[in-house]
């Protein structure tokens, strides 16, 4: 069984429409697949009626923004939590992620400034432009509107110039607490699961301690197989899985064409000794 539980469309900082988005999917042969936009879920209706006709099963899915600590002195880290199988319409879910949507608005703004200062003057227009749900204004559209403006020559290089920490587009920023997502997930019905971990800056140390808190709170699962992991990371992950009796998830984080390292369907199949986030459902 192809399962994918991890990408996006134009209700976050996706390029295509939910159908679209379940469009490439199936034809890139999943049959298991989730929708999980940042912080936002109105794009999963249209997502499960797409799913339904074409006979894939549609998990309902959202990415949580979480902002980690290690010690009440750390300056903080930004790591995802994906709540799969939720209840979109659960009140302290649509409550919470509408808080961390407004948030996002007063980001938008600071980046657009720094942008300013640094010789980039109608960011905030410009990225406006490329977010079809006006309440999720991100990165990624900031990073498309860079190589429209002749900044850049790809998104990739738009964060590495612009809006990676260090640089003069990024602006620290507080998500939810972890306590505050998983509980989120869990009035929804949900399973955590810990997006990409590969991808956070964290010393080996601290990802173990919140590895062992996201467990601490019900997380379930963690992402082995993942767009954002490289191939020697997948064996490191499933390693990890083991270490701490995780479930395993597998999920492209497709974005749309020519912004995605991993199309809907692509990835390896799981290690069979892992138990996947998915089994019993």
């Amino acid at each position: 069984m192809n399962v994918d539980l991890h990408s996006h469309s134009l209700a976050s900082d996706g390029l295509l429409a939910p159908a679209a988005v379940a469009a490439r999917a199936r034809a890139g042969g999943v049959d298991v697949w989730a929708l999980t936009d940042h912080d936002d879920v109105s794009g999963l209706d249209e997502a499960a009626a797409a799913a339904a006709a074409l006979g894939m099963r549609f998990v309902p899915g959202v990415e949580i923004s979480v902002t980690w600590r290690a010690e009440p002195s750390h300056k903080g880290t930004t790591v995802h939590v994906v709540g799969l199988n939720i209840d979109p319409e659960n009140a302290a879910l649509a409550d919470g992620l509408a808080a961390i949507r407004a948030g996002r608005e007063d980001r938008a703004r600071r980046i657009a400034f720094d942008l300013e200062v640094a010789g980039v003057p109608g960011a905030l227009e410009g990225a406006r432009k490329y977010a079809a749900n006006p309440d999720l204004v991100s990165r990624t559209h900031f990073a498309r509107f860079l190589v429209e403006a002749g900044k850049v020559p790809s998104t990739h290089a738009a964060f590495n110039r612009y809006l990676t920490e260090g640089k003069p587009g990024h602006v620290a920023h507080d998500w939810a607490s972890l306590a505050d997502a998983m509980d989120w997930i869990r009035a929804a019905g949900g399973v955590a699961v810990v997006a990409h971990p590969g991808r956070y800056k964290l010393a080996t140390g601290n990802l173990n301690r919140f590895l062992a808190e996201f467990k601490d709170r019900g997380g379930a699962a963690i992402e082995v197989l993942t767009g954002s992991h490289t191939a020697a990371q997948y064996n490191h992950f499933a390693e990890v899985c083991r270490c701490f009796g995780f479930m395993a998830s597998r999920g492209s984080d497709y974005h749309g064409p020519g912004e995605s390292r991993v199309d809907p369907g692509d990835l390896p199949r799981l290690p069979a000794d892992l138990t996947p986030v998915w089994q019993g459902w």
